[in-house]
């Protein structure tokens, strides 16, 4: 980050269980493909903590011990002493405001909300993933603007970010509702929006970034190294923006 300017890297990244194309489980790589990229705060969607089926790991913790960053962790599924779901990480001051779940008929699905602190300025920042079904990802985009999440009193009017895997097209009803409050950081730069999913041969941009209109978007790339394409099913997307 560039505190003068106020510059931030934001980057949201499905990790598929840290699972790659090539089939193997490996939390570190997905550190590296992050640690490259060098982001102020992240949005991840997918991990696995305590699930028998990527041994145990806590990954959220493993991962943001690599990157050496604060972490906070919402379970959107929670089976014994399973959970799956997101987590915001970052190196900046950071406050856990809320989590919660989203109305969900098929998969469960939730919400993270957290405030960071830029130099003297507070950063409302939201992490989620929405569900498969068309009627689902309404509901939960309808729930995330309403008042108990982007539009409540102690959001509204302020800087506000939006990162994740919306399982949205641009085309989609629940993008659209999100779109007309928010800025699409991938449609500000003047470059053609490039699709996330899946990452070896990507034909779907469901991976988004969207700000409040007080954050000026200066860049969006999906990054689609080598690396990336194998560590995730979903390329990363990273947006340099300055509140």
């Amino acid at each position: 980050m560039d505190p003068s300017r106020r510059v931030l890297k934001i980057l949201s990244y499905n990790v598929h269980s840290c699972i790659g194309t090539d089939r193997r489980l490996d939390p570190a790589r997905i550190a590296d493909v992050i640690a490259a990229l060098s982001p102020d705060i992240i949005g991840l969607q997918e991990l696995d903590v305590g699930r028998r089926r990527t041994g145990g790991a806590d990954q959220a913790e493993i991962i943001a011990s690599l990157l050496e960053m604060k972490f906070h962790f919402h379970a959107a599924l929670h089976v014994a002493e399973e959970r799956y779901g997101d987590a915001i990480l970052t190196t900046l001051p950071m406050q856990f405001v809320k989590g919660g779940m989203l109305p969900s008929r098929s998969e469960q699905r939730g919400a993270l909300w957290v405030e960071v602190t830029v130099g003297d300025k507070q950063v409302q920042v939201f992490n989620t993933h929405l569900g498969l079904p068309r009627r689902d990802r309404v509901q939960q985009m309808t729930t995330l603007l309403g008042p108990s999440w982007i539009g409540n009193p102690e959001s509204e009017g302020k800087s506000q970010i939006l990162i994740g895997d919306l399982n949205s097209i641009g085309q989609s009803a629940a993008y659209r509702q999100v779109a007309r409050r928010m800025k699409d950081v991938q449609l500000q730069t003047g470059t053609k929006a490039r699709a996330t999913f899946p990452s070896r041969f990507p034909l779907m941009r469901l991976d988004h970034i969207l700000v409040s209109d007080d954050i000026e978007v200066l860049d969006a790339q999906v990054i689609a190294d080598p690396r990336a394409r194998i560590a995730s099913d979903h390329l990363p997307l990273m947006a340099t923006v300055r509140l």
